[in-house]
């Protein structure tokens, strides 16, 4: 078993409410020096079997129409060792 990791970030010249609301109250909770803040989205997808380069490119089928707006948001899809992500 795998696990693939879909992320979804608004692209950049998108504003971002949440982040920005995040970014603003940081200074009264007691942290400085963070410049900018932006809110995403991550999906774990749980794989049965191998993920060779035909799964892949169905979750990347999966993400682009059903997980993020591209026309908004962008996807990054990636591999995780399952092991790793225990720890």
């Amino acid at each position: 078993m795998a696990r693939v990791v879909v992320d979804v970030m608004l692209k950049p010249e998108i504003l971002d409410p949440q982040g920005q609301a995040v970014h603003r109250a940081l200074p009264r909770l007691g942290f400085e020096g963070i410049s900018d803040v932006r809110q995403g989205k991550r999906f774990e997808l749980e794989v049965d079997g191998p993920v060779d380069d035909a799964a892949l490119a169905r979750i990347h089928d999966l993400a682009e129409s059903f997980l993020a707006n591209t026309v908004i948001e962008d996807f990054t899809v990636k591999v995780e060792d399952v092991a790793e992500a225990a720890k």
